[in-house]
């Protein structure tokens, strides 16, 4: 099977891709409405009260005004989480609608794989610092995840140096058409 071109393995990709990025937008609306629905919530507590009484929300937990600041910052980590792998996703369909159409050293791939790299830095930074408010936000529950994820450093990693490497078939490219 080819790599490129119509038929190929990377368009069969960017179908994918693009039904991955559909179920995420329509993710992030839900998770928007559930974040306005919680902030309307939180102005009436006697309502919030009797919804927590009728799903026995306290107990374990305590009081159901401790979770609403749990609650608060994990969706508001959800939204930007997801709004992040939007935009990651949102540009890897471009790249793979170019290397559909077979042209894989299209400049504009070099600025969208930069944009991918600065993306999964700053969601890797953005965990750091939610876990951090987290803690202070509730500091008896154990945190799942901590430390330093060497993975998504070395992601990043790579993710620039394949814009370097397109930025390099851009220019190569550029010069075999002036020389043609």
């Amino acid at each position: 099977m080819r790599a490129m071109g119509p038929g190929s393995v990377s368009s069969f990709l960017k179908t994918i891709l693009d039904v991955v990025y559909f179920v995420l937008l329509a993710s992030l609306g839900v998770l928007v409405v559930a974040a306005i629905a919680g902030v309307l919530l939180s102005f009436s507590p006697d309502l919030l009260q009797r919804i927590s009484s009728r799903l026995e929300i306290n107990g374990a937990a305590g009081d159901v005004g401790d979770l609403i600041p749990m609650l608060g910052v994990g969706v508001i980590y959800l939204i930007l989480n997801a709004s992040a792998l939007l935009v990651i996703i949102g540009r890897l369909r471009r790249v793979f609608a170019t290397l559909t159409a077979g042209d894989p050293f299209d400049p504009e791939n070099v600025r969208r794989l930069r944009l991918i790299g600065f993306v999964l830095g700053g969601m890797e930074i953005a965990r750091y610092a939610f876990g951090v408010i987290f803690e202070a936000v509730a500091p008896d529950v154990s945190r799942l995840e901590g430390g330093i994820n060497l993975t998504a450093w070395f992601a990043v990693l790579v993710v620039f140096v394949l814009a370097e490497v397109f930025r390099e078939g851009a220019r190569l490219r550029r010069e075999a058409e002036l020389t043609i």
